[in-house]
């Protein structure tokens, strides 16, 4: 199964396949449904070239096109010939037949989740209009996965298996441009089913219940139940880590994790955990090892987890008690070597010698240091570096470039 990775920039592209990717996915311009992404534009080609490399690259163009978009991607899609995509992810079939008809046959077209597929109908239906693989609606259980790749056993089947899950049917959900005035189909979506909400009971402006948000006081939203529900909520995070015979049997061909939006310290340890719990299962490589990694995940800033729809509804129906969770925070990267021991430092937050710090690597689950020190490009020592300072690292520990550096939150 092909291991498929959000790359919410150029960087983060790097950072998927370094830490085991098989191949990314990258929004086009402002044509995908992560507009607040770095995303690829016309000065990124080459440099997404070199990224890539020999792994597979797809092009998000998955945002739904309203005519003054259509007519913009009309006057731009011939610029999309200098970019190294192996296949382009749609939702809306106008950009499409667009991309066909620049093309040729031979582009492939993936259809996004967007379009919200879930029978083997709908899978022939787009078959028949070019597509070459099917994103499913996250709402297809193991069951329906099977049923389909019986029936259509000539498309690619990918889901989606680790990440945030919409609280709307397939992401199409209005609440955000109800609340905030920007539009999650339009892919500016602010997360408003995230936010902190208390709740108010007889209202008197004629509502039995209501909401106020944490940061707009004096503002209420009605609840309106149905089923049993509310239609305001939070819904816990995807990980199918520990199900990936499961979906391997059941006729999948890709594993996409969810987060453009999220940090390069999400991409790299999810992506790291599930390279790790995938070999072990279609190689043979050691399980106890990626076991290891895998409990990795839950230093990544994440909602309670649940296995979606994949299994029933019951536990994905009911909304996260919990906020976040996180365990550490992201310091920085680790650039080129200056000389033995010696690294430029990328940083992201602010960092002090004398506290521990942790390096993570593709293939090294954690180092401790607390003995480093830092140094400005004259090599004059620094006791404290912040974000965008130009510094370098030294160490006696056995580091990459492309390490990653982490603090711990607990408090000691």
């Amino acid at each position: 199964m092909e291991l498929l990775a959000p790359a919410g920039s150029l960087e983060k592209l790097s950072y998927a396949y370094t830490y085991g990717a098989d191949a990314a996915y990258i929004g086009v311009q402002t044509f995908s449904l992560r507009a607040r992404s770095t995303n690829a534009d016309l000065y990124d080609a080459q440099a997404l070239k070199t990224a890539k490399g020999s792994r597979r690259l797809y092009g998000a163009v998955n945002k739904f096109f309203h005519q003054r978009d259509y007519e913009r991607f009309e006057q731009s899609v011939e610029e999309l010939k200098a970019f190294p995509f192996d296949a382009f992810i749609v939702s809306d079939l106008g950009p499409a037949r667009l991309l066909r008809k620049t093309f040729g046959d031979s582009v492939r077209l993936h259809l996004s989740t967007q379009a919200n597929t879930l029978n083997s109908g709908a899978i022939e239906a787009y078959r028949d209009l070019g597509f070459s693989r099917i994103i499913l609606g996250r709402e297809v259980s193991l069951d329906d996965i099977r049923r389909i790749r019986d029936r259509c056993p000539d498309v690619e089947l990918e889901t989606f298996v680790h990440g945030a899950m919409c609280m709307a049917y397939s992401g199409r959900c209005f609440l955000s441009a109800h609340l905030s005035g920007r539009s999650g189909n339009e892919g500016d979506c602010a997360h408003t089913c995230r936010w902190t909400y208390k709740p108010y009971a007889k209202m008197t402006d004629g509502y039995e219940f209501a909401l106020e948000e944490e940061t707009r006081p004096g503002e209420y939203f009605p609840i309106i139940e149905e089923d049993g529900y509310t239609t305001i909520m939070s819904s816990k995070d995807l990980s199918m880590i520990d199900h990936l015979r499961d979906l391997k049997e059941a006729g999948v061909d890709s594993l996409k994790i969810e987060g453009r939006m999220k940090s390069l310290y999400y991409v790299a340890v999810i992506t790291r955990a599930y390279r790790k719990a995938l070999d072990a299962l279609e190689k043979g490589t050691d399980e106890h090892e990626a076991e290891l990694y895998r409990n990795e995940i839950a230093t990544v800033s994440h909602r309670e987890f649940s296995t979606g729809f994949f299994y029933s509804t019951e536990d994905i129906e009911e909304p996260t008690e919990i906020s976040y969770v996180r365990q550490y925070l992201l310091i920085g990267t680790i650039g080129e070597k200056i000389s033995e021991g010696v690294f430029r430092l990328h940083l992201k937050n602010r960092i002090r010698t004398g506290e521990q710090i942790e390096y993570i690597g593709p293939d090294i689950l954690f180092i401790k240091d607390d003995l480093f020190s830092l140094m400005d490009m004259e090599g004059n020592r620094v006791e404290t570096a912040n974000h965008h300072m130009d510094i370098c690292i030294k160490t006696s520990q056995p580091i990459e470039k492309g390490y990653i550096i982490r603090r711990s939150l607990a408090k000691t």
